[in-house]
């Protein structure tokens, strides 16, 4: 896990994080709510947790599928 600092715009790197830190996670029943607690929870997240969107989130879930090979 890198310390660089994460943004909402750094979706992939988010995702690399998330894979690390939650590895057994099931996708198939994580809410929206959940995921963007566990964004902004992250040590090296510096972004306005406010600026986030349902677009976003779906966006890293999205991502998170794809390197996961859900």
């Amino acid at each position: 896990m890198s310390g660089q600092q994460l943004y909402w715009d750094s979706s992939y790197e988010i995702v690399l994080t998330l894979m690390a830190v939650y590895p057994d996670v099931d996708l198939e029943v994580l809410s929206l709510d959940k995921l963007n607690r566990w964004i902004v929870d992250l040590p090296n997240f510096a972004d306005d947790p406010e600026l986030v969107n349902d677009g976003i989130l779906k966006d890293i879930l999205r991502e998170w599928y794809e390197e996961a090979g859900v």
